[in-house]
């Protein structure tokens, strides 16, 4: 089994560095991914209540023999519960649909700017939860610079994560330089510059860069392994995801080998500043919300 490193946050709670994502995979692979994923030896789950895959996350990690107090679990709240009471309710959704009392993890999946007070209101039931011991740890998910700073103005608690979209094609450096100053993890999506990004930014995929192709050549590696180490190297979480057993297993086989300090400029060169995800300013109860079933 690999060794995983952790990475400590900024309350003291570790996390496996390398994380196991679900999004856009269906219910019904999310079981067979996550045992997989598992077996390969990730103890870090994430998932979130939008995808309509927690209930799967759940049963794959009871099912799989892995003691729970192994299991980094990590989900999110989203749009659609935010408000104070709506996002508590929303906590005893994920956390019936996931069979756990406590949820290792839960971040904000989106800032919603046209309606930050909601936001806010959110937060502060994620705060709520932490102080309870319901959550071990509280984030955010997308927020730029602006949410950022609009939601420490009033925070009692500094997020311990932000999960944004970071691969070597769209690094959002400024988000986190400001997160790092402030003590807060960024947490790459897409890591490796997945599906989302080259399917709406028009670009290839990270896979096939040339750049990367020779650095992962020199080691040895696949492209997705040396994006995994870059992210490593650069002291992000990331979460890559995947359905094939063998891939699952490649993207966590990361931790033999280091970069060069010249291979990770090289990467860090191939930034496009093009998003793949959609854009957060553009995030509206109108044109995302949708309701999320009951537990």
């Amino acid at each position: 089994m690999p060794t995983i490193s952790h990475l400590r946050l900024n309350n003291g709670v570790e996390l496996p560095a390398v994380g196991f994502g679900v999004f856009q995979t269906p219910p019904d692979e999310t079981r067979t991914a996550v045992e997989a994923a598992l077996s390969a030896g990730y103890r870090h789950i994430d998932t979130a209540a939008a995808y309509g895959n927690e209930r799967q996350v759940g049963e794959a990690i009871a099912k799989s023999g892995v003691d729970r107090s192994e299991v980094f679990i990590e989900t999110k709240i989203w749009i659609s519960d935010y408000g104070y009471d709506q996002t508590l309710h929303g906590f005893d959704k994920s956390a019936g649909k996931l069979g756990v009392d406590q949820i290792d993890l839960l971040i904000l999946h989106q800032a919603l700017p046209s309606d930050f007070d909601k936001t806010r209101e959110a937060y502060r039931a994620l705060e709520t939860l932490l102080a309870d011991g319901k959550v071990r740890a509280i984030g955010v998910s997308n927020f730029m610079v602006d949410h950022l700073t609009a939601l420490l103005d009033g925070a009692t608690v500094v997020p311990a994560v932000n999960q944004i979209e970071v691969h070597p094609y769209f690094a959002q450096r400024e988000v986190q330089a400001f997160g790092a100053e402030r003590g807060i993890l960024s947490q790459a999506w897409s890591p490796i510059g997945g599906i989302t990004f080259y399917r709406d930014s028009g670009h290839t995929s990270a896979l096939q860069d040339p750049v990367i192709g020779e650095i992962a050549k020199a080691h040895g590696k696949s492209p997705a392994q040396v994006m995994v180490r870059w992210h490593l190297q650069q002291g992000r979480s990331a979460i890559p995801k995947s359905t094939k057993p063998a891939r699952i297993a490649e993207n966590l086989d990361v931790f033999d080998f280091a970069l060069t300090g010249e291979q990770l400029t090289a990467i860090d060169g191939l930034d496009t500043g093009k998003r793949g995800g959609p854009e957060p300013a553009d995030i509206t109860l109108e044109t995302f919300g949708r309701p999320i079933p009951e537990a």
